[in-house]
């Protein structure tokens, strides 16, 4: 299956966390998005890995992905070597996705640096011939995503440039809420996590309105890029 969009994170909730409305916005207008989770979330300190697939499917289907998959790799301790950068490769070559999102360059959880390091490398490594892969024993093709952008997560980094999401935020703020081990619940006798609170979960919505605020929209979700952005011409701007 050949994917529009193909969203990678470390954690299930990274992608709904960082770009749920954009998520939600683009199947709304017929292209086909997909999910991979490099990582079950398997240190949580809240639920478990098993629980957490079950949330991870439930997003899913309420955000309209085409698919979702997730590379097991170990929490909290997978790196950027040859070894993930090949089984990335994989999933990038097996999508053929025209564009890629990924983690915060830089971010609190150590792991969302290096899942964006990790994805990175791999979208360019994936374009070069000479690096051979298969799949259920059939040789892959090279491909190289033509744009890889970086969702922004729990610090409050300037974006590069932002996606009006006005009219998506409920459908992102319902996938988030699917992670009910998670986040906010006030009926919970888990352990508090920087994640839990409900000002935690409140910021998902007044961060996508400030952003929406600067740019003269109801809501927005921020990126930022690798290389320089461009527009077509100055109709695209708003």
């Amino acid at each position: 299956m050949k994917l529009d969009i193909l969203v990678f994170g470390a954690h299930p909730d990274d992608a709904e966390l960082g770009a749920g409305a954009t998520i939600a916005k683009e199947v709304a207008s017929g292209k086909k998005v997909g999910v991979v989770d490099l990582t079950r979330g398997e240190l949580g300190t809240r639920g478990s890995a098993e629980i957490r697939d079950q949330e991870a499917a439930v997003s899913a289907k309420i955000l309209g992905l085409s698919v979702r998959e997730n590379m097991r790799f170990a929490d909290g301790f997978f790196v950027n070597d040859k070894k993930h950068q090949m089984a990335v490769i994989k999933m990038i070559r097996k999508y053929r996705p025209e564009i890629v999102l990924c983690n915060a360059i830089d971010d609190r959880h150590i792991d969302h640096g290096k899942g964006s390091s990790l994805v990175s490398d791999a979208c360019f490594l994936s374009g070069l011939l000479k690096i051979e892969t298969s799949l259920d024993g059939e040789k892959q093709e090279q491909w190289r995503p033509k744009m890889v952008y970086h969702y922004i997560q729990w610090k409050n980094i300037k974006p590069d440039f932002v996606i009006d999401v006005s009219g998506f935020i409920d459908k992102k703020v319902e996938s988030i809420k699917a992670y009910g081990s998670q986040f906010y619940d006030s009926n919970s006798d888990e352990p508090k996590t920087p994640i839990s609170s409900q000002n935690f979960l409140d910021s998902v919505t007044y961060r996508a309105r400030d952003l929406g605020r600067l740019i003269g929209v109801e809501h927005a979700e921020g990126f930022t890029a690798e290389r320089q952005v461009a527009v077509s011409n100055l109709d695209n701007l708003i």
